[in-house]
């Protein structure tokens, strides 16, 4: 099992690069192609919409295919958008290729994690889900700095061209290392759609959604309200952000092993712990330094819910998981523009950086309540 999921992992951390060092290099970007910042920030919204909205057509396309075939395809599709990135002439060409890029993401996560899961055993599966996530914080801790290091020192189009050829090893290591045998997807386009009805299903979603408000509410927003409220340099502010993506790599792994054991029990004490670390985290933030230490904590607790709530979609679709799965996927993704959006609305009314954290706990306790209502129906059901 160890090898397959290694090829995966390096998969998710070319994605997770390609998806996060374009916000390290925004100014760059909006300098070559004499656009605003906040319209070359847009690189970053127009990304993850393609995630929400575009990858369940892509899963769809490749759903029957052998799924080593699938993820071979999807990667191939990654490549040739971080390329066409690498080479974009202007603007709208840059924002077309950003588009492309985006549809492979959801559609290798969602397949990507029904394969660990049909490949560990059953007491393990939420632990190699949790597995296909940790190159996505990895790219967190690892790639997006090292990308947008490398983007300022030689220019932001050498970050795609590298980002496409970590692809094109991931693409080699996914050949070489994944079973030839897995099996295809095998339900009809009807039925998957169908399965995504399912109540328990789409409040898998439903929380997904909440909990990513949640974190993208504050998160957006966390280096004006480090340096702004804790007083904390830029250089503090880089730490912190190193300190909380160790968080999040972290609660990936811990998150696996908690839900194989009692998934259920895992979300519920994940949600309230986010909401309870988010109020902590707005009484912290005057002592710049305590409030990094929170983010340590807050950083494990989201990735500890990634996990449990991938592996209750694929169960709760389990006729048909390769498009669930892709969907819960843009459910987290609709969350990070969502979350982003409601945070600068708050800020625009007039609450200040240092109530937003509040936000994200309402945020998260909603999450817990649409759980609680979840898994109520469960008991009730069965």
């Amino acid at each position: 099992m160890k090898l397959p999921l290694l090829a995966l992992i390096v998969a998710s951390f070319a994605i997770g690069t390609s998806e996060f060092v374009i916000v390290g290099l925004v100014p760059d970007l909006a300098r070559d192609f004499s656009v605003s910042i906040p319209r070359a920030g847009f690189l970053v919204s127009a990304y993850a919409l393609g995630v929400s909205f575009g990858s369940p057509f892509l899963a769809v396309l490749v759903g029957r295919w052998p799924r080593r075939a699938a993820l071979l395809g999807l990667m191939g599709v990654f490549v040739l958008g971080n390329a066409l990135c690498a080479l974009a002439p202007g603007y709208d060409t840059m924002l077309a290729a950003r588009v492309v890029t985006s549809l492979s993401h959801g559609a290798f996560f969602g397949i990507g994690s029904v394969v660990a899961a049909e490949l560990a055993p059953r007491e393990k599966r939420a632990r190699a889900v949790a597995l296909v996530f940790l190159g996505l914080t990895l790219a967190n801790v690892l790639g997006v700095p090292a990308g947008t290091i490398l983007g300022q020192a030689a220019g932001w189009r050498a970050t795609f061209w590298v980002v496409a050829a970590i692809g094109l090893v991931a693409m080699a290591a996914i050949a070489l290392l994944l079973p030839r045998d897995l099996r295809a997807g095998s339900a009809r386009l009807l039925n998957e759609v169908r399965i995504l009805g399912r109540s328990q299903v789409l409040l898998a979603m439903l929380m997904a959604v909440l909990s990513s408000a949640s974190l993208f509410s504050v998160f957006t927003y966390i280096a004006p309200m480090l340096e702004r409220v804790g007083g904390l340099s830029p250089h503090w502010v880089s730490v912190a952000l190193l300190v909380f993506g160790v968080g999040l790599t972290a609660g990936g792994l811990l998150g696996g092993r908690l839900a194989d054991r009692h998934a259920a029990r895992t979300i519920v004490a994940t949600l309230s712990a986010i909401a309870v670390l988010l109020v902590a985290l707005r009484a912290a933030l005057p002592f710049g330094l305590v409030a990094v230490l929170v983010m340590a904590g807050w950083g494990m607790a989201v990735f500890t819910l990634v996990s449990p709530l991938q592996t209750r979609v694929i169960d709760h679709a389990r006729d048909a998981p390769n498009l669930a799965s892709t969907i819960n996927q843009g459910a987290f993704n609709l969350g990070n523009a969502g979350g982003a959006w409601l945070g600068g609305a708050a800020l625009g009314a007039g609450i200040g950086y240092r109530s937003l954290p509040l936000l994200g706990a309402a945020l998260a306790l909603a999450g817990l309540a649409v759980a609680a209502w979840a898994f109520g129906l469960e008991r009730r059901r069965g």
